[in-house]
């Protein structure tokens, strides 16, 4: 039997498949929301930004950027040390480039609309934020113990939030069969989580380039396992008809194709 043809894939009230775009979906208005804030960000006036690389006043480099991801890039110094705490959302929103923005909104295309049918609407708004929220806080916790350097330096991007993602569609389609673009090959969805998943663990404790980015991507790797095995966790954002369906549920399993 197919994904398509599994009942929760068919669930109302969106049953949406793969990769669909729709006014009524909450994927589809977070990708319209980051492609929105990239465009209005790339045409406004830049400006550069002194980021410090280690602490105030040690080394630091200067960073072109927008007013928007002036405003909205998360780094210690910003989120914590001057308690700008609304950076913890909206880096979520901000992309360094047109490159990073295309590869975070096709993995949201693609996987963001089984798990916003899992979830249903408000759930997965919440799921969406915390997991990129958790992103954020790893990110903090990984520079403290010492692992990452440059307490400065920004973070921005959707992959915290679409890793969870990530995790979350795997747990609920773990043997669906997803195609890799580069190289194009067939990959069952479980093994594809596990394989990025395991990339980023490997190059946030070495250390590696982008190793900040790939430990904002464990935290939102985490979260997003933690909230689909708790889910009631998420029920204080949820309508009481749709946290009675879901609880009348709990006893599903994850592994529909074992």
């Amino acid at each position: 039997m197919g994904i398509y043809d599994r009942d929760y894939y068919r669930e109302p009230p969106t049953g949406r498949r793969w990769g669909n775009f729709s006014t009524a979906s909450i994927t589809t208005w977070l990708i319209v929301i980051n492609v929105l804030v990239f465009i209005v960000d790339s045409v406004l006036p830049h400006h550069l930004i002194r980021l410090y690389v280690y602490k105030e006043p040690g080394p630091y480099y200067l960073w072109p950027a927008g007013p928007l991801k002036a405003w909205g890039y998360f780094s210690v110094i910003k989120a914590i040390t001057e308690f700008q705490l609304w950076r913890f959302i909206t880096f979520q929103f901000l992309h360094a480039n047109l490159g990073h923005l295309f590869s975070n909104m096709l993995g949201l295309y693609f996987f963001g609309p089984i798990v916003e049918s899992h979830f249903g609407a408000r759930r997965y708004v919440a799921f969406y934020l915390l997991c990129g929220c958790a992103g954020a806080v790893t990110y903090l916790l990984l520079l403290l113990a010492g692992l990452l350097q440059g307490p400065g330096v920004p973070l921005v991007g959707a992959s915290a939030g679409i890793f969870g993602v990530l995790v979350a569609g795997a747990m609920i389609a773990p043997n669906a069969t997803v195609m890799l673009l580069f190289p194009p090959i067939p990959l069952k969805f479980k093994y594809l989580a596990l394989i990025l998943v395991g990339y980023a663990m490997y190059i946030a404790f070495t250390n590696g380039e982008n190793a900040g980015g790939q430990a904002a991507h464990i935290g939102g790797a985490v979260l997003g396992f933690i909230l689909m095995r708790y889910p009631f966790l998420l029920n204080p954002v949820a309508r009481k008809s749709q946290r009675v369906r879901r609880r009348s549920r709990s006893s599903w399993s994850y592994d529909y194709d074992r």
